[in-house]
């Protein structure tokens, strides 16, 4: 194990703990501000999740998303394997994937244009730590070689993070919503 596999390690429990205080909290509007960058995309493709542990909730925000266009969730096909993403639609039958994440029965893949992508942890500078899989992160770096791709991190305003401990291999997001506020960092947004 190297200093910075230690440093993410120690990064990510204590991101872990803000949110699950974050998550008892359980803010009332919490898709609200998400759900209006959103209506800037009608008619894309876009990746939610279906929220595990104490992620905050997107399936509000993709229920309207798929009144206006086609929505996916990500499938984890192996370890080191970027995502695939499978069509979602509201109360569509679901099997059990891989670490306790739901995915649609029948997989129905398509490509994303833009993602709500979970996270344990962010930054102000667009820098994202999530479970340490990288399986977002070979994902964005796949889908931004073929064509401009938005990743919006959705998370609590608690699981904000001075400084995170990044690898040139991370991708960055475009933004990151919270359930208090829009920060935007790149020009796909």
């Amino acid at each position: 194990m190297n200093d910075l596999t230690e440093i993410k390690a120690a990064a990510r429990k204590a991101a872990f703990a803000r949110r699950a205080l974050a998550h008892g909290a359980r803010p009332s509007a919490e898709a609200a501000l998400l759900s209006a960058v959103l209506a800037r995309h009608r008619g894309a493709t876009v990746s939610g999740y279906l929220a595990i542990r104490t992620e905050i909730d997107p399936l509000p925000v993709m229920q309207e998303a798929a009144k206006h266009g086609p929505v996916c969730v990500p499938v984890i096909e192996g370890m080191g394997l970027p995502l695939k993403f499978s069509r979602w639609t509201p109360g569509c039958a679901l099997r059990a994937g891989p670490f306790g994440a739901m995915v649609p029965e029948i997989d129905d893949f398509i490509v994303p244009e833009v993602l709500i992508v979970p996270l344990v942890a962010f930054d102000r500078r667009g820098g994202r730590l999530g479970y340490g899989g990288g399986f977002y992160d070979r994902t964005l770096e796949r889908l931004r070689a073929r064509r401009t791709t938005v990743a919006i991190g959705f998370a609590y305003a608690a699981q904000e993070a001075e400084a995170l401990p990044l690898e040139p291999t991370d991708q960055p997001l475009d933004m990151v919503v919270t359930e208090t506020e829009v920060i935007a960092f790149g020009a796909g947004t």
